[in-house]
């Protein structure tokens, strides 16, 4: 039976006014039976949430108020009512990633004082190149997981992890942020639209600039109008200056670094600003973007240099230090201090990364803070909570989160003081969560409270329960005071509950840092767990694997697919359940704003598999006709960065990224939390050689050579017995002039087609080896009428994968990008001459694959024979 599944919804990002991460589970989903008064919201993503309600004025006094802080929430406590959010509603960035095989970034993390011990291996995707002591270098082609590469020195245990792919333009920079993550140059991680790869490395610059006794002045970033906007051009003149040049003494810090050192210049980038003042709360993130290895004083060349995190890599961003300035001052984010340059250099920095400074323009805190941490972002909505959102704010903390929170502004008031002595508009950090023991009249037990810090570190407090001095504080025992560490000195730091938490503030964020960002030294005690991990790169590539989300059925299963195990339920959960977050990143978008690309609209959905029973891999459409999804974002939206949280039972689901619309192409980082192991995989077929289809067969019955083709071999092929390519040429334009339509094979398809069966190398087939490749020949034309359905000469790319199954052959998502990418045309066909190019190449490789292995997942050459193979065909 069809199941009926609600339409996606599609929506802009100017249309909604703040995107927050809901929850999704069932328990809540059917508790709008029950209702009782409190003052706690959630939601329920079904169809509404339960709301504050007014309390009772029966129960005002001290003890009172302290019972019901230290009462169990339960589901019954709430109200409900309808609200607009959607069924499964969950939403907004949330970071992931678990990596499994071992990868060219993972040469050595060997993580000692100075220098890490250096592999003599490079890696790639499929093979690796050992070096030898003489001979030839041997190439090993195969699984990453055969390939004995170096152990990866880990603060925190990978279980089941899965690697990111080697980069195509990886070049050996063998750089390491603090944390031992492997760091890159810029020019070995952006994406070929920007042309040529560039390489630079901070401290050879530096060392060549001063031993020539130069200043630098970086060519991929030159001071000149298209590093300051690609469309809309600044109403004054801009003159670049060095610090040196705009006021005496220019120093990287005056008296350190904090949130008020960034001010915000003419660039709409306001949401950098907020993040890189978030940063300043964080001593050593702050040192793994700014390091600390340079200054205006000590070796100064007029270069430096900043680390992003960018798709999943650490990246090291060399600049110059000329800035753009207008009548001596600073045009965009500065510092208070005219002689601080920090910030500046920053967003230089941040610039360059995206392609000029106008490419900042618009954008979300969220996006920043994760490209400053690697983490990824949860946004909550106080009046739309989870039924156990301390429980999330308690692993957060256990897990080194970094948490802040904030009061509606005033519109008419700048960080207006409330009268419980808050300032509204004002972020606020969460350095702690914590159950504490109490102890009042005649009971025991434990209350939730946070401790929250005020940035401005001053007198500005809480003033309600349990803040400095309060009276709660008598009903602590003096052994938990001491743990918590309490002190009720002016600094901006103070305690309260978590009812009054809720009561009183708005919003909440969350930004979960990747286990790699944990150093073991640094975190506070209690703060020991990380999440799972796992990461996946795609793209979705036009007719081939960009389906369009689930309202286009038909080719909603052409998406690329990934299943997720959970084995083990989450930690202390009543209802055995697996805490999951998935979040989908579209990559670049940014960057490319210059070539006038947007973010497209993208969302993903999330099927539970049959815990018995066959099913496709990958699942074709009949599984999603008759399977409704168990959860999805809330929407689709033109946002880089979609997730959501979900809790489900074990077993095994398969997520489908997507974008909204089908044939809208684009690369996608897809990443996982979950609180414990979680075995991800691609849900694709292995690469390989199956079966030709028995229409094929039925087409092409008699595979000999008709007797004027035979006639024409032998008039052309000479005296030695064999034909060339010319040759070939002329036969098989002869024998296919149906199918050409009178334009003939190319050169280079001629040519393939001699060294796939060109066992000799002499450059030439006999006619054993023609009659071979005849036969091929019959069955790959036999498949492209097959699937020629609109009789142009073409095959839409959108079959290609059922193309080369009747063929023969199996292909995951990779290599089916690869193939339509190589042999596609712009309008999204594949012509004949194509087409037979394409199945020569893959049966090439394939055979020269299985010649050379023992039967199992990887193949050994010699350098040469690689070439030979290679170069040849």
């Amino acid at each position: 039976m069809m199941e009926i599944e609600e339409d996606v919804i599609k929506l802009r990002k100017d249309e909604v006014r703040n995107l927050t991460t809901t929850y999704y589970s069932s328990t809540v989903t059917n508790a709008a039976v029950t209702w009782k008064k409190k003052s706690v919201s959630i939601v329920s993503p079904k169809s509404g949430h339960y709301s504050r309600q007014k309390e009772t004025k029966n129960s005002s006094g001290f003890f009172s108020k302290l019972l019901k802080d230290f009462k169990k929430t339960k589901v019954s406590d709430f109200e409900y009512q309808q609200s607009k959010v959607r069924q499964n509603s969950s939403y907004k960035p949330f970071w992931a990633t678990k990596v499994k095989e071992q990868t060219i970034e993972e040469l050595a993390i060997e993580k000692k004082a100075d220098v890490a011990e250096r592999s003599n291996s490079v890696y790639s995707k499929g093979f690796v190149f050992r070096k030898e002591t003489d001979g030839t270098p041997t190439v090993v082609l195969g699984n990453d997981q055969n390939i004995q590469s170096p152990k990866r020195h880990s603060i925190v245990e990978f279980s089941k992890n899965n690697k990111l792919k080697p980069l195509p333009n990886y070049k050996g920079s063998k750089m390491f942020m603090p944390t031992g993550e492997p760091l890159y140059w810029l020019g070995e991680t952006r994406p070929s639209s920007f042309g040529p790869a560039t390489y630079q490395d901070f401290k050879d610059i530096r060392s060549r600039c001063l031993a020539e006794g130069r200043l630098f002045e970086d060519p991929e970033f030159p001071a000149i109008d298209r590093s300051l906007y690609y469309k809309e051009r600044l109403d004054r003149p801009i003159t670049w200056l060095r610090p040196s040049e705009i006021c005496e003494d220019p120093q990287l810090f005056v008296e350190g670094y904090s949130r008020f050192d960034v001010q915000q210049g003419e660039l709409g980038d306001c949401w950098l600003l907020a993040a890189v003042a978030n940063l300043t709360l964080h001593r050593k993130l702050f040192f793994q973007v700014v390091p600390d290895d340079q200054s205006f004083d000590e070796d100064y060349a007029g270069v430096f240099h900043f680390r992003f995190w960018q798709y999943g890599r650490w990246v090291d961003v060399v600049i110059d230090d000329r800035l753009p300035t207008y009548r001596g001052k600073l045009v965009f984010l500065h510092s208070s201090e005219r002689n601080e340059f920090w910030s500046a250099l920053l967003e230089k920095a941040y610039a360059k990364l995206h392609g000029s400074y106008e490419a900042l323009k618009g954008g979300s805190t969220c996006e920043a803070m994760e490209d400053f941490t690697g983490g990824v972002t949860e946004m909550y909505d106080v009046a739309e909570l989870p039924p156990n959102f301390y429980t999330i704010l308690l692993k957060a903390y256990e897990r080194n989160s970094l948490m802040g929170c904030s009061i509606e502004p005033d519109p008419n008031i700048l960080e207006a003081e409330t009268p419980a002595g808050l300032i509204r508009g004002h972020a606020y950090s969460v350095t702690r969560v914590k159950y504490v023991d109490i102890e009042t009249p005649g009971r025991a037990g434990k209350i939730p409270l946070l401790r929250l810090r005020n940035p401005w570190g001053n007198e500005a407090e809480w003033n309600g329960p349990w803040s400095d001095k309060s009276p709660e504080w008598r009903f602590i025992p003096e052994s938990e005071k001491e743990e918590l560490g309490l002190t009720f000195d002016d600094d901006g730091e103070f305690w309260m509950s978590f009812k009054d938490f809720v009561n009183h503030f708005s919003r909440v964020e969350i930004c979960n840092l990747n286990p790699d960002s944990l150093d073991p030294e640094e975190c506070p005690e209690g703060c020991t767990k990380k999440w799972e991990m796992s990461v996946f790169e795609g793209e979705w590539v036009r007719g081939v694997t960009a389906g369009g989300c689930r309202n286009y059925l038909e080719s909603f299963w052409k998406n690329p697919q990934y299943t997720v195990t959970l084995k083990d339920v989450d930690e202390g959960d009543d209802e055995n359940k697996c805490t999951i977050i998935v979040a989908l990143m579209q990559k670049n978008r940014r960057s490319q704003r210059h070539q006038g690309l947007e973010c497209l609209t993208i969302g993903f959905a999330v099927y539970r598999l049959p815990d018995y029973g066959h099913v496709p891999k990958p699942l074709d459409v009949n599984f999603f006709k008759y399977n409704a999804s168990v959860g999805r974002s809330q929407a689709f939206i033109n946002l880089r960065e979609v997730s959501a949280r979900f809790k489900f039972e074990p077993g095994s689901y398969v997520i489908v990224p997507s974008t909204f619309e089908p044939d809208e192409e684009g690369e996608f980082l897809l990443r996982v939390f979950s609180e414990k192991d979680n075995n991800m995989t691609e849900n694709d077929e292995d690469v390989g050689m199956g079966d030709v289809d028995d229409r094929v067969k039925e087409i092409a019955p008699n595979p000999e050579p008709a007797d004027p083709v035979r006639d024409f071999f032998n008039r052309l092929a000479g005296d030695d017995g064999e034909v060339d390519w010319q040759e070939l040429k002329e036969i098989l334009d002869y024998a296919m002039r149906e199918e050409l339509k009178g334009q003939g094979f190319s050169k280079e398809v001629c040519r393939s087609m001699i060294a796939m069966l060109d066992k000799d190398n002499s450059g030439g087939l006999g006619f054993d080896e023609f009659k071979t490749l005849w036969i091929d020949l019959r069955n790959w034309r036999a498949v492209f009428r097959l699937y020629d359905t609109e009789g142009r000469g073409a095959i839409p790319a959108h079959n290609l994968r059922d193309a080369l199954h009747s063929a023969g052959y199996t292909v995951n998502a990779h290599v089916l990008n690869v193939l339509a990418h190589r042999y596609g045309s712009s309008d999204g066909y594949i012509q004949f001459d194509d087409f037979i190019m394409c199945s020569v190449r893959l049966k090439t490789m394939i055979d020269t694959f299985k010649g050379r292995s023992s039967g199992g997942e990887y193949a050994t050459f010699s350098l040469e024979e690689w070439l030979n193979r290679t170069v040849y065909s």
